[in-house]
């Protein structure tokens, strides 16, 4: 029997014809001896607009719902997931090669529930650019993530874009935030709050950057809302590492 990783991708109109090259890196992908792949995309919506660039494979399941933006489209995704891990893949990004093979060395090695890995930046002219502040590979201990975070203006050190997580975990600590935005630093910092995990330094991601992404609109830094996600972001991380049980050590 194939053990399964589930990949999980929110879309919406305008990143469905990024669909095709992200399908391309995920059949790229070269997985263990006994392992395959689940890819779960999730219309933020329900429109005409998305299902013609869903590919035509039987590993992959679309589904619609309620416009409630990308963490809730994720959440929705969930009922669908069939592996023990879920990967993140966001409708406009790309896996490199062996990221989903590295995502399942990390994840077996001892106390490890969550793996992360660097990110490239693929901008418009097709170049890419690097992020300054990539840990040393290795574990990632509990509460690093938001320390990181807090120092250096709400920006973590690992991208929430290349989690890979125990699914049960992730069911656990209710999906992704509940946020118009940054519902995925909120999990992540959650995880981290409760957990240890890894961070790959061989890249695993290229993040597109086109005028069309939700975090290049004016709403995305808008200082109000913006200090009001932090601060949940935050509260919630805190509160769950104070929570006495709330440790998960394998």
């Amino acid at each position: 029997m194939t053990n399964i990783v589930t990949v999980i991708t929110a879309v919406h109109g305008p990143s469905a014809p990024f669909l095709t090259d992200a399908y391309k890196s995920l059949v790229d992908q070269q997985l263990p001896d006994g392992w395959g792949w689940q890819w779960v995309i999730q219309e933020d919506g329900e429109t005409d607009a998305v299902a013609p660039h869903v590919p035509d494979d039987s590993r992959i399941s679309f589904g619609q719902g309620r416009h409630g933006r990308a963490g809730v489209a994720r959440t929705l995704a969930l009922s669908r997931a069939e592996g023990d891990f879920v990967k993140v893949l966001d409708a406009d990004d790309m896996l490199t090669p062996g990221t989903l093979a590295r995502d399942l060395a990390a994840l077996n090695k001892p106390g490890i529930c969550w793996s992360t890995s660097r990110v490239l930046d693929l901008l418009p002219d097709g170049s890419t650019v690097g992020f300054d502040q990539d840990p040393p590979e290795g574990s990632i201990e509990r509460g690093a993530v938001l320390e990181h975070w807090k120092a250096h203006d709400f920006r973590a050190q690992v991208h929430p874009a290349t989690l890979c997580v125990r699914r049960d975990l992730l069911l656990a600590l209710g999906g992704w935030m509940a946020l118009p935005a940054s519902e995925d630093t909120g999990l992540l910092l959650a995880l981290n709050a409760v957990s240890r995990g890894w961070f790959s330094a061989e890249t695993g991601l290229l993040y597109r950057k086109w005028p069309g992404q939700s975090t290049s609109q004016a709403a995305h830094v808008h200082e109000g809302e913006r200090s009001a996600r932090m601060a949940v972001v935050e509260a919630r991380a805190r509160a769950l590492s104070a929570l006495e049980g709330w440790r998960v050590n394998n």
